[in-house]
């Protein structure tokens, strides 16, 4: 793993989104998260959005985020796959490999894993023809699904060569949830991996966790838990993940600063993982311009 597996992710970035591309690419990144917002929010449409991504040179790491789709009925199922087929669609338009589905939070939703494997199965068919996997994520307040252990046994069940799973830092620090519990899952099911901190040691309730997850995530390195965070990132290492890293960082004072202020803050964190975590020496062309723009010898 180098610098280069890392990329930022526009949440955590103030203004339009020709700045924010600019100011990702300027801190030497070559990849970025967009979620739909992104796109449907410009001035002039989505798809002058999806040319600006394009014309920016950076790589789409995913694209996010579809939520409470599994395990409903009726005309609420016919709702969400309505929605998932226009997400495919601007997923597919920018090139972009990757669409995020996050567990359930709805009181409508059934909470039998078979219905929900149905139904992310349903999704990933959905998804095939245009090239996109899934990476289906358990939110820590999610309501039937709340831990990667549990969505990995949906995403079993759901068996779809283009459904995996979504790993995010946050949520496995928020429900304390074991990292040995890593070794049951298949590295190559594992479609992105996404980082944060906290500056708490830790979130008692759905309320808290949904508050500090939307609020005042930290980026690797900057929070309480430094040490977990690295000892995840070495047992994904370790396990045989080669995927991307997505820092996905809410924090409403980031969205505050300087656009060139919080990707600095992004990249010292690149360099710690990639240098200090994992060790990696010798860094390729692209990392070795973040390590020019740090500062850093």
């Amino acid at each position: 793993m180098h610098a280069s597996d890392f990329g930022m992710d526009t949440i955590t970035l103030a203004g339009p989104l020709a700045a924010k591309l600019r100011a990702v690419r300027a801190a030497g990144f070559t990849q970025i998260m967009l979620a739909a917002r992104d796109l449907v929010g410009h001035p002039d449409g989505w798809r002058a959005a999806v040319r600006e991504v394009h014309e920016s040179g950076l790589r789409v790491t995913g694209f996010q985020v579809l939520r409470d789709f599994e395990g409903l009925s009726g005309h609420l199922h016919d709702y969400k796959v309505d929605v998932a087929k226009a997400m495919l669609e601007m997923c597919a338009a920018l090139r972009c490999r990757v669409l995020l589905a996050c567990s359930s939070t709805s009181q409508h939703a059934s909470g039998e894993p078979d219905a929900i494997a149905r139904d992310l199965r349903k999704l990933a068919l959905l998804a095939l023809p245009h090239g996109i996997r899934v990476a289906y994520e358990g939110l820590s307040w999610g309501r039937h699904v709340n831990e990667f252990t549990t969505a990995w046994d949906v995403v079993q069940r759901a068996d779809a060569p283009n459904l995996g799973l979504g790993i995010d830092s946050y949520h496995i620090l928020a429900t304390q949830t074991a990292l040995a519990h890593l070794a049951a899952v298949d590295a190559r099911k594992i479609f992105l991996v996404q980082l944060a901190d906290f500056m708490w040691q830790e979130v008692r309730t759905p309320e808290e966790r949904i508050t500090t997850a939307r609020t005042m995530r930290v980026f690797p390195g900057e929070g309480v838990h430094s040490r977990a965070i690295a000892e995840l990132v070495l047992a994904l290492d370790g396990m045989g993940y080669r995927g991307d890293y997505s820092f996905e960082v809410f924090n409403d004072d980031y969205t505050q600063l300087p656009l060139e202020t919080v990707a600095a803050r992004a990249r010292r964190a690149a360099l710690w993982l990639s240098e200090d975590v994992l060790g990696r020496a010798t860094p390729p062309a692209n990392t070795m311009r973040l390590r020019e723009l740090a500062g850093t010898p």
